[in-house]
């Protein structure tokens, strides 16, 4: 079994990253169903000029380029932030097995604070999720960000 703290501290050391680059701090880690990390990668929206370059699009977008297929089963997406409906729809058409997030995000997280993107009945695959693997982490570092933008 993975060890979900685990990686949930390689996703903030990526959101880390990303906020030192000036982006919104989120950080995603795609690993193996045998704990082999696939990918790591923060939010890169403004440095690529990329509406679609969030951290989760990232891994995805490596882990396939990596594995040569863009179906990732068995594998298990951790990230800092609650998912959007777009990265919602790229783990279920890259058949992610499970998602873990630490902190939901009240304005666009889709897996249950806006919608429940992944519970859609009318969908081929399922991605089961948890949440809360160190939110508090996740946070404080968004909350954090957001406060010297503000100043």
């Amino acid at each position: 079994m993975l060890d979900d703290q685990t990686y949930m501290t390689q996703a903030l050391a990526e959101a880390r990253s990303a906020a030192e680059r000036g982006e919104v701090p989120v950080g995603a880690v795609l690993v193996s169903a045998t704990g082999e990390v696939l990918a790591t990668a923060g939010n890169a929206q403004i440095g690529k000029c990329d509406a679609t370059a969030h951290a989760e699009m990232q891994v995805l977008q490596k882990a396939g380029q990596r594995l040569g297929n863009y179906r990732l089963p068995g594998t298990v997406l951790y990230v800092t932030l609650e998912p959007c409906t777009m990265c919602c729809g790229a783990l279920v058409h890259a058949r992610v097995e499970r998602v873990v997030f630490a902190a939901r995000e009240p304005k666009a997280g889709a897996v249950v604070s806006t919608a429940e993107a992944l519970a859609n009945p009318g969908l081929n695959h399922r991605v089961s999720w948890s949440e809360g693997v160190l939110s508090l982490d996740s946070a404080t570092l968004l909350k954090s960000f957001f406060a010297q933008r503000r100043n």
